[in-house]
């Protein structure tokens, strides 16, 4: 990480510092005290508690200095009208002062997935940052800029949102050199109105882009198809069932636990062996593949690379414990990704168990989307229990799609959907854990593998 003096902070987003403390130096920033190393600029925010309170604390735990609105003492600070804002606006200043080129990955589901993907295809050629679990926010995203070490070429920035101009604030800090947009589904759509407004909402990042800029968009989505003959910049299209994408995989086939395609593009073509299950992640893989084809990665490199693909924890991570296949899937979802994990699910060997969440922030779609996703599980398997307030809507959608009412049970209390889990899984089921991240499916899977006292 390069070192930002306070001065060179207060000049990009312009604060105020004592001159005595002008020189005073810091390596990255944080805003939580318990996660907070020494060194960093502490960020104290305003939100459901002030961060002006634990100022204290960050000094004690090794704060190089502190952002703020205010200074309740004499030690080294920023002071500004808005912590939030002078974040964002240190962190472009450092964007531009590394000189990095960046990758800013957004869409409606795959974006983590996708990032992490980009990231590993270009990894050995250049020197790559990312932004870590959660960090795509206009709080994450900033302080993962500022974690970037000097030497960093390229930064793979993700970047979500689940309001207007979220992603246009984000683009304007990150300055995409390449910007990708993996798909256009219904999450957020409470708060977005329709997948028009989403689409308007993704199409943000575009914003922050220079002229030449490249643009790499999913070609099978039928609202990213026409973005072309919108926009200026250079856009490059990738997919599957689209004959007119340039980029496109082929031969699409679940091997085990291998997912193989090939990829055709300008005439050339090459096997890829993905090592993770699932269809829904070809389309992550070709966007990699078109930025790595952008940025000069050769294909040799790009599957090789690939072939060691490892995911987040979380996402669709498959483990063996006490008999059981476990598929955890719990970071979050939404209709295509909740869709996507049943059919994973469908394929295993065995009796299948769908363990499944509230998908949140659908708005008027809420309930028809839970019951379509019912539906969806009666097909993939013997046993759907479901958790939330819309539990209802998915069994309702289960016992349409023909399951016994006693394989598909409802909860809107986590510790009875434990224990009726508890009480009629078998070892040898596999059982898929999914939700949204709000849901804490990951509890229901901890609650469910503890031992009874």
């Amino acid at each position: 990480m390069g070192r930002i003096t306070l001065q060179q902070a207060a000049d990009w987003c312009g604060g105020y510092v004592d001159p005595k403390y002008a020189e005073v130096t810091f390596l990255g920033a944080n805003n939580d005290t318990r996660k907070l190393r020494p060194g960093q600029l502490f960020i104290a925010l305003k939100g459901e508690r002030d961060g002006h309170d634990f100022i204290p604390k960050a000094l004690e735990n090794g704060a190089a200095a502190v952002l703020c609105t205010h200074c309740d003492g004499d030690y080294p600070a920023i002071v500004v009208e808005d912590t939030r804002i002078a974040l964002g606006d240190i962190a472009r200043g450092e964007r531009r002062r590394i000189g990095m080129k960046v990758v800013g990955v957004t869409g409606s589901v795959g974006k983590s997935t996708t990032k992490e993907m980009i990231a590993c295809v270009l990894s050995g050629t250049y020197r790559v940052g990312k932004t870590p679990v959660n960090h795509n926010n206009d709080i994450g995203m900033p302080m993962a800029v500022l974690s970037m070490p000097e030497d960093t070429e390229v930064a793979v920035l993700e970047m979500g949102m689940n309001h207007f101009r979220e992603i246009a604030y984000l683009a304007s800090i990150a300055l995409p050199d390449v910007a990708v947009i993996i798909n256009i589904g219904t999450m957020h759509i409470e708060h977005l109105g329709s997948q028009e407004g989403i689409l308007k909402a993704k199409l943000e990042i575009l914003e922050g882009m220079k002229p030449d800029g490249q643009v790499i968009l999913n070609g099978d989505d039928a609202l990213l198809i026409n973005v072309h003959k919108k926009s200026a910049l250079n856009v490059t299209y990738f997919g599957v069932r689209n004959p007119n994408c340039k980029v496109r995989a082929l031969d699409v086939a679940q091997k085990q636990d291998e997912m193989n395609f090939t990829v055709q593009w300008d005439g050339e073509t090459l096997p890829i062996s993905l090592p993770i299950e699932g269809e829904h992640y070809v389309p992550d893989a070709l966007a990699a593949i078109c930025v790595g084809l952008s940025m000069g990665i050769s294909p040799a490199q790009i599957r090789e690379r690939l072939a060691f693909f490892h995911n987040l924890a979380g996402r669709q991570e498959i483990l063996s414990v006490k008999g059981y296949t476990i598929i955890k899937d719990c970071y979050n979802a939404g209709p295509e990704s909740m869709a996507a994990a049943l059919r994973v699910l469908g394929k295993k060997p065995g009796r299948r168990v769908a363990v499944l969440g509230d998908m949140l922030e659908l708005g008027v779609c809420t309930q028809a989307e839970h019951y379509r996703v019912g539906r969806i599980a009666a097909e993939n398997a013997e046993l759907v229990l479901a958790y939330g307030p819309n539990s209802d809507r998915v069994i309702s959608g289960a016992l349409t799609g023909g399951m016994k009412e006693s394989k598909a049970m409802a909860f809107t209390d986590r510790d009875r959907l434990v224990d009726t889990l508890k009480r009629l899984a078998k070892p040898g089921d596999v059982l898929l854990f999914k939700g949204s991240h709000g849901m804490h499916m990951e509890l229901a899977l901890d609650g469910f593998l503890k031992e009874d006292t």
